[in-house]
């Protein structure tokens, strides 16, 4: 590797993350700069971007910073050493097919999808017998069947699933797009330190409640059901249950951002619902 090195602002434009995760990283030993320039500004070489590529690629499977941290083992800051020291390459290099093997198993799923809805659209268009036991391929869309019925009844989950089956394929990504939206908005709101309380923040639980009542099969959308009681009790299940918070957890993975959506939900419940 060579002996380039960039600026905290170019690496968290670069990565798609922010300057404020990137100090954060350094405070808690994970990713220490190469360098402090005179003027103060953090530096990384390339060394400390294969180590922020794992800790991104981490990240994406779900790992929080602790369990991060003790995957890849204390960060000396002299990234180029570091990544180029006898032997230490090859680890990093072993690691990183690793991880590079579960990405290639979600591409997997994925092109499985993607096949088997190419499949159905060629059988509808040329009038073909629908083959169910290719039509599913890759998906997982059962997976909390139980949970939603032990929850909320047989009927609500039916009610979904039918809703969801019955989506086309533009549909269902905009409908993933919108919950995409949310949970960046979410964060974002809750990373600026802005109260729960805040036009803005009160703005994405308007949003949110807009898209629960939206789903069928939910108590949010049964007529004359108990919206308020469901928003409140969903605000604190997402506190409550780690699968849930991990949605809206914060950059430093603190538990804070799944907090902030329980309040802000609760705040716009009790003034509007």
């Amino acid at each position: 590797m060579d002996d380039a090195d960039w600026s905290i602002q170019e690496i968290a434009r670069l990565a798609g993350t922010t300057s404020r995760t990137l100090r954060h990283y350094d405070d808690i030993g994970l990713l220490p700069p190469t360098r402090i320039a005179p003027n103060g500004y953090r530096h990384y070489d390339a060394g400390a971007l294969v180590r922020l590529q794992r800790i991104l690629l981490l990240r994406e499977l779900g790992l929080g910073l602790p369990q991060i941290a003790d995957v890849l083992g204390p960060s000396t800051g002299s990234g180029t050493q570091e990544a180029t020291g006898s032997g230490t390459a090859a680890a990093e290099a072993s690691a990183l097919e690793t991880h590079l093997a579960l990405l290639r198993e979600e591409q997997n799923r994925l092109r499985r999808q993607i096949a088997s809805v190419e499949s159905t659209i060629e059988a509808l268009r040329g009038g073909e017998e629908l083959m169910a036991e290719n039509m599913f391929d890759g998906f997982d869309h059962t997976q909390y069947r139980e949970e939603v019925e032990e929850r909320w009844g047989t009927k609500a989950y039916a009610d979904g699933d039918r809703w969801w089956r019955g989506m086309t394929d533009t549909e269902r990504a905009a409908w993933q797009q919108r919950v995409s939206d949310l949970g960046r908005d979410w964060i974002a709101a809750a990373e600026s330190g802005v109260d729960p309380a805040s036009a803005e923040a009160q703005d994405v639980a308007r949003r949110h409640i807009e898209w629960l009542t939206g789903i069928p099969g939910t108590p949010a959308s049964a007529p004359g059901g108990d919206v308020k009681a469901y928003v409140i009790g969903l605000g604190e299940m997402y506190v409550a249950d780690p699968r849930f918070g991990a949605n809206y957890a914060t950059a430093d993975g603190d538990t804070r951002g799944a907090e902030f959506v329980r309040d802000a939900l609760r705040i716009y419940a009790d003034g509007n619902l």
